[in-house]
This record gives C-alpha cells, structure tokens and sequence, in this order.
C-alpha cells in the first residue's frame, strides 16, 4: 500500500466534498483519503460494510483509528465514507456508500431514528429485553445496544468507536428513555479502552449504579441478565423465537436442554407443559443462574409442576458416556465451535457428532433440535451435517422447520448471518 497525499489534481469537487464530510472533534489536519483496490471497489459498491487493509491501495497520510475516512474509485469518484481503524484487519467499517454524505449530528440522529422505527412494533408490554441496534445490519457497524427492561448495554467490537463514544452516549440518552447506560467492551479492545480513554468493561455510563443482574420481561417469563459482566450483553436475546417455538412442542414431554446456560429453552419448555427438563451445562454458574430463573417464574402453574432437574457435565461426555435418561426433546445449542475460518471443518464434525449422540439418547418419534451460531459454518453445511448424521445414525426423520435470525437481530450481509436452527422429528 503506497501511503502519500495524492493532491496533485485532485478534482475541485473532490475538494468541496472532503470539506463537507466532519471529522472527529479538534482533528485539524487533512481528511483521511483512501484509494482501494478493483476487487474492494466492486465489493464496497455491493453495499458490503467492510473494507480490509488488504484491499487498500493508496491512502494520503497515516490514519487515527476513530476518524471518519473517505474512500474512492480509481477516477476520484466517492464511494463510502466510514470509520477508520488503524489497528484492525477490518481497516474501514463503511457508515455510508454511494452518494456523498455529510457525517454529522443531523446523520447519526435521522440514522437512529430509522433503527427505531424497525423495533417500534416488534414487541409488546410482555417483552422489554431485545436488541435496539443491531451494528452493521443496521448501519452501526462494530456497535450494538440492548435493552433489558430499564437498562440498556452497549457493547463496542471496534476501538473506532472510542473516540466518538460521549458523542452517541449522548445520543442515545436524549433519544431512549432509559435509567442506566452499562458499556460492554469486546477483549480485543480492552486494553485501549483502558490505557488510551480510561474505558472499562461493565463500566456504567450514565445513570443508577448496577450492583446485580437486571431483571427484564421475555414473552412474559422474568430472567436475569448479567449486564455487567455475562456473555454477550447479559443474556442471548437472540434465541426468543426459537424458545417460543419449543413451547409449543413440549406438551407432555421429558426435555434434555444441552448447553442450558441460564435455562431459557427449559423456562419455555416447561411453561409448554413438559412433564421434566433437564439443563445440561459444564458450568455450575450457569446452573445457578438457571435454578435463579425458575425461581422468578414459580407463579406460572406448568413451570411450578414441572421437574427441573441439573447435570453439570462436559455435553459430549455425558451424552457419551453417563447419560442412561432418555428424553422425548432433545435441545442441542452449544457455543460457537468455529470462531475462526480455520476450526471451520472441526465445527462441522463436531455438530455432526453432537446430533449423533443426541440422537442416541432420543426416544422414537422424539423432537430434536439443533442450533448454531458459529458464523464461519453457512446454514447450508450446518443443516447438512446434522441431516446427515441422523441418515448415517439409520434412523427415520422428519425435518418439520428451520429458522434464522429473529427480527431485533435481522442480518444484512453474509457474515452477519450466524444463527441457525433446525427441527426434527427422528
């Protein structure tokens, strides 16, 4: 990559742009400008928000991760606008593309506006935890937000939002009624955060002090989210319409919940009048959290009759090698086992076998569901792995539905597409 300032030339209308485009605050020296490759240009035009330090080609000077950089084609013509990090493979998460467009506080109002609008009727007074912005998806890459009842979590997967962060935070407590603001911090931007903006996870930014979990609403049930310091922000909002649709599979039935964590599968499962259910998880913090939620939810008569039962255990060892129970549903949704194209084809061997030991300990004509979000495996491979492996297995199935991402956590673009499910009758 060639980085000098190519100046010479450089069209009047070009020059008119970069002075319309803001910058961060107190940032007097040139607009960052960015050349890229053929390749990058085709994907940037395509609406894709990313662009790679690979794919750049020519840039006029260093860049300060958190400044707004502008990128264009091989004839000066503008093609995004984004955020700059100087320190990520992920060089430039792109705000905007194809016509020019003032970054301002005018764009980052109407922008959150729009994000609104999308959730404005999603929900009803029985649900006040979902997700508010879902980055990328929703033109905020690298950020999302999440509301569990009165609290609301940010979390930031890129250090370019750092700089801009009294910026949005003002934003969004102008904008959404809330009582506390906790910021979340990916572990690849920690140290920053601390060293350079004295940034810590779990930090509370605006209003009352969190000293324990949150509790919030979900389709009528109360969970705990540990907004300080549990995974995600606190609690997988993504798996709602999947835990409604056990619901309705679980009359009269015994239910396994693998990979349990805080028992939300078993809450919906139970309300659905299952007979027994079962969490399954290697960690006792989790366990303790799950005994916590049905704790809050005794006042609903099916999930106060309903056995609950623990297992602490490695799932594929016990499904292996301890387990002698068997269940009339099986719920298999482990964490993400490919975090990095390279554990790619591990991931697959590994759902395939994790629904061969299912499969193992499900009685005929038993429901079996497995889920993923391992964004490196596609829906594709991941379906057929487990549809192969139930063939493999000789036994019979009927595969009655599959799903996707719910609609607080729409995807707009293949990498965001990590979540996926698949229903069987086996």
């Amino acid at each position: 990559m060639k980085s000098h300032a190519f100046d010479a030339g450089f069209p009047e209308r070009i020059r008119f742009l970069l002075g319309k485009l803001s910058n961060t605050p107190s940032n007097p020296r040139p607009r960052l400008r960015l050349r890229v490759t053929a390749t990058a240009e085709t994907i940037l035009r395509s609406g894709h928000p990313w662009l790679f330090a690979d794919s750049v080609r020519e840039q006029n000077r260093p860049g300060d991760t958190g400044e707004l950089a502008v990128i264009f084609d091989r004839k000066d013509n503008f093609l995004a606008v984004g955020l700059y990090d100087a320190d990520s493979p992920i060089r430039v998460r792109i705000l905007h593309s194809g016509k020019p467009q003032n970054i301002d506080a005018s764009f980052w109002q109407s922008l959150l506006a729009r994000t609104l609008n999308i959730r404005q009727n999603l929900f009803n007074h029985e649900t006040n935890g979902y997700r508010i912005i879902n980055g990328e998806s929703d033109g905020w890459p690298g950020l999302v937000l999440d509301r569990y009842a009165e609290t609301l979590v940010l979390k930031i997967y890129t250090a370019a939002w750092l700089p801009r962060l009294e910026e949005i935070k003002a934003l969004f407590c102008s904008q959404i009624p809330h009582e506390t603001l906790v910021l979340r911090l990916s572990r690849n931007i920690q140290q920053i955060s601390s060293s350079q903006f004295k940034l810590g996870d779990g930090q509370v930014l605006h209003g009352k002090p969190v000293d324990r979990s949150v509790v919030f609403l979900e389709n009528g049930f109360r969970f705990e989210a540990e907004v300080l310091h549990g995974q995600k922000t606190g609690f997988f909002l993504d798996q709602r319409e999947n835990r409604a649709i056990v619901e309705t599979l679980s009359s009269g039935k015994t239910v396994l919940n693998a990979f349990s964590f805080s028992g939300g599968f078993s809450l919906y499962a139970a309300r659905g009048g299952a007979t027994s259910v079962t969490d399954l998880d290697i960690s006792a913090h989790a366990l303790e959290s799950s005994k916590r939620n049905f704790a809050l939810n005794q006042k609903i008569d099916y999930v106060k009759s309903c056995r609950h039962q623990l297992a602490q255990a490695d799932v594929f060892e016990w499904l292996e090698k301890s387990a002698t129970s068997t269940f009339d549903m099986i719920i298999l949704d482990p964490p993400s086992l490919a975090k990095k194209e390279i554990e790619r084809a591990g991931a697959i061997q590994a759902y395939a076998k994790l629904a061969t030991l299912g499969l193992s300990r499900l009685n005929p004509r038993g429901i079996l569901l497995c889920a993923s979000c391992s964004a490196h495996v596609t829906a594709e491979e991941f379906f057929g792995a487990v549809r192969q492996a139930i063939r493999s297995a000789g036994r019979n199935f009927e595969e009655f539905q599959t799903t996707r991402h719910a609609p607080d956590h729409h995807a707009s673009f293949k990498e965001a597409g990590y979540l996926k499910a698949i229903y069987l009758r086996c």
